[in-house]
């Protein structure tokens, strides 16, 4: 993302060790934890959870440019929510061929049919970035995706600035310790669902985190729900089975499990076919959106963070469509899109997949999934397409022009990992935060940013999926 200015620090191999000792410790004392991944379901043993020595550089004006395009984001994502002409054009090809986006449109249209139950909507997404280095060095800020569904490290990237700046008083490097910016998504999440929260206007009703059955992230949804308790705002968390077992609508369609009504459902479970294990699942899921409960997020808004939306956006006059009097807005959001290309049946998908073939290590073949280490590279795209150049199962996936980061040297720390410096792509996160009461929005706002860096030896996958590991801004 830039020159390091911190190459003379990193080379003294003494120092670093004694650096990452540091820490390591320091890690462990602000919290940046994860559960141990032979015991998942419980904190007994805990660790510290993979992250940079040193924070990476990002150029100033490219990183400004994310926060203040997200609110624009967050107004996007919320119109073609409701926009169900839209959503029904833009999916129609991919739900003939992908089952759990089917699944999920079957879910929406229902909810149209009956009428939706609740007129507050809450949107918590995250915008996540690359920088593209062209030819001549400079950098343009491109969009990876818009996760619109269980967006995380919004808890663990509070507590990572005051790690990095530790580490940078202990080398000597005053200065930039306090160039460290603040960082609390965690706060500007949990400040979003303590407006739902109150806007559904019951003091006795709970927030509820429906979570996956293996929690070794929990720490980072618990910074979340210890806001929501500093503010006297009752959370619980349950998997799809305790809905299953104790969930149920009464008359009013409000929404109880275990017998507690439920003014807020927070999804961070629910966003990959394998969490949906038995027909069970499918009708709680459908069960929580028929209620008065405010979904985060929606089964609407979970559509309209799936890939093929993101390319149809990229189409001439789509995102228009929805800002039209706000060519400010347009030319902002546009700025950030890469090449995306359709794989529907007919020349323009033909023509993709000649492109693709012809030269596979430009692009990066996507599905419909989210969670990271989903999508192909290089000549697994050639593998991929050769095998469905004909076949109705391409328009499945979206073809995207990959971008380009200049790599940086960092020490990536993880539990019993040796320590040795790597070449390192970083991924820029910004966090939106919305809430809406009918025609008015009462909360538009970005409320913090994600580092992550990973070697550039890997192509895909996040923290969680254990590839990427937790970082921080050093601006440039």
């Amino acid at each position: 993302m830039g020159e390091n200015i911190l190459d003379d620090v990193m080379i003294n191999s003494a120092l670093v060790k004694e650096l990452a000792d540091v820490a390591k410790d320091e890690a462990l004392l602000q919290g940046v934890l994860m559960r141990i991944q032979e015991s998942p379901n419980s904190s007994e043993l805990v660790t510290y959870a993979p992250f940079t020595l040193f924070p990476s550089p990002v150029p100033r004006a490219i990183f400004l440019q994310a926060l203040e395009v997200q609110t624009h984001f967050n107004t996007l994502v919320d119109k073609i929510s409701q926009d169900t002409d839209f959503l029904q054009e833009a999916l129609a090809n991919t739900i003939e061929v992908d089952d759990f986006t089917a699944r999920l449109f079957r879910i929406h249209q229902k909810i149209l049919e009956e009428g939706r139950s609740q007129k507050i909507v809450l949107g918590i997404n995250r915008s996540d970035y690359m920088l593209d280095q062209s030819g001549d060095g400079t950098s343009t800020l491109k969009q990876i995706e818009i996760n619109t569904f269980a967006a995380s490290f919004g808890g663990l990237s509070s507590r990572t600035p005051a790690v990095h700046r530790h580490i940078l008083k202990v080398a000597g490097r005053p200065e930039e310790s306090r160039q460290i910016l603040d960082n609390n998504p965690a706060a500007g999440l949990a400040r979003a669902v303590a407006k739902a929260w109150e806007l559904y206007g019951s003091e006795r009703a709970f927030v509820m985190f429906l979570v996956e059955e293996v929690q070794r992230n929990i720490f980072d949804q618990r910074y979340i729900e210890s806001e929501l308790w500093r503010r006297n705002i009752p959370t619980i968390r349950k998997r799809f089975d305790d809905v299953c077992r104790s969930g149920s609508l009464d008359q009013d369609k409000r929404l109880f499990v275990d017998g507690k009504e439920i003014a807020v459902v927070y999804f961070r479970n629910g966003y990959m076919p394998q969490n949906y294990t038995s027909e069970q699942c499918w009708d709680a899921r459908l069960m929580m959106e028929r209620s008065r409960a405010v979904k985060c997020p929606d089964i609407s808004t979970h559509l309209a963070g799936t890939k093929k939306v993101q390319q149809v956006l990229a189409r001439p006059g789509v995102v228009e469509k929805f800002f039209p009097d706000q060519p400010e807005a347009v030319k902002q959001i546009r700025a950030t899109f890469a090449g995306l290309y359709t794989l529907d049946m007919g020349p323009e998908g033909d023509q993709t997949v000649e492109m693709a073939l012809a030269d596979p290590d430009r692009y990066v073949l996507k599905p419909q999934r989210e969670g990271g280490g989903n999508n192909f590279y290089g000549a697994e795209i050639r593998q991929v397409l050769e095998g469905l150049k004909d076949a109705t199962q391409r328009t499945a996936y979206i073809l995207m022009d990959k971008i380009n980061p200049a790599p940086v040297q960092n020490y990536l720390l993880r539990r019993d990992a040796p320590l040795t410096i790597s070449n390192c792509l970083s991924e820029l996160g910004a966090f939106g935060a919305y809430v809406r009461h009918g025609a008015d929005t009462i909360m538009n706002e970005c409320v913090g940013h994600l580092l992550r860096t990973k070697s550039s030896e890997h192509s895909d996958g996040g923290v969680a999926a254990g590839v990427a590991v937790l970082d921080n801004p050093l601006l440039v």
